[in-house]
């Protein structure tokens, strides 16, 4: 019997295969008691490599089932399509709204991804698995939120074109500003959207829960990215402030959520 007809028989099946190979790594990775205390470069790729299983692991579910990446891009399409028929701006009118509807579209997009982070964990008690096991609880979470920005990244590169095509959108400032406001943008809504999933993982609508928690902390950072971008687009002034103020905020959440998620984790 090969290794996945194995798997299955233990009732791992499709959503453990990744798993099975997280967990040889894992073991890998743990020292064993003969072993002397490792340099900060050894514990440093031990959990890089836990984060790159974990990573890898996502990517491929994703890849075979496409579940989060669909939904977030009929979810965006349908926002595009209908504020283009709501609204009907000149050139000048689209740069000083396009700000506050993109980052709309791309911000309930991703709540949709985000609710799906942990669901999957959560057949054949593969989050049990987590909680047990000797890995660092930092690499598993950083493995999903990686995850989730590569696959929101591909949403906002796939409709980007469209709100441009849809608002006759013209950016009068350096185009280029952009990237780093959706960079930082896109992570401040993914580091807080996926330690708020873990916390809703357990409540009985955690769909429901996870907006109602991620949303009014999201406050400053959706402020940022929808003024950075609106200063871009129509070219009045720099938008050194707003992406300093999300620089912090990345930054600052980011580390609250790596210090917590080890709690979260193992909280019943």
């Amino acid at each position: 019997m090969d290794g996945y007809g194995f798997r299955r028989r233990l009732g791992i099946g499709y959503w453990g295969i990744g798993l099975c190979e997280w967990i040889s790594v894992v073991n890998a990775t743990v020292p064993r008691p003969s072993e002397n205390i490792v340099a900060a470069p050894a514990m440093t790729s031990r959990l890089l490599a836990v984060l790159r299983s974990s990573l890898a692991k996502d990517l491929r579910l994703e890849w075979r089932s496409k579940d989060a990446i669909n939904a977030m891009l009929f979810f965006a399409l349908l926002v595009v399509v209908i504020f283009s028929f709501a609204f009907d701006p000149t050139a000048e009118e689209s740069r000083s709204i396009a700000g506050g509807l993109i980052w709309v579209a791309f911000l309930f997009a991703a709540i949709v991804a985000l609710n799906q982070t942990w669901t999957r964990e959560l057949r054949n008690q593969v989050l049990d698995a987590y909680r047990i096991s000797p890995a660092p609880a930092n690499a598993l979470f950083l493995g999903k939120a990686i995850g989730n920005m590569i696959f929101i990244a591909i949403v906002e590169a796939l409709l980007l074109p469209l709100f441009v095509i849809f608002y006759n959108l013209r950016s009068v400032g350096p185009a280029w500003q952009l990237v780093p406001v959706f960079l930082l943008g896109t992570w401040a809504l993914v580091v807080n959207g996926t330690f708020f999933a873990a916390i809703s993982l357990r409540t009985r609508s955690r769909e429901v829960m996870l907006p109602l928690l991620l949303l009014p902390i999201s406050i400053p950072a959706v402020l940022a990215m929808v003024e950075g971008t609106t200063t871009i687009l129509i070219g009045e002034g720099s938008p050194r402030m707003w992406l300093n103020l999300l620089l912090v905020y990345d930054l600052v959440f980011t580390t609250v959520c790596l210090l917590l998620f080890e709690t979260v984790l193992h909280a019943e």
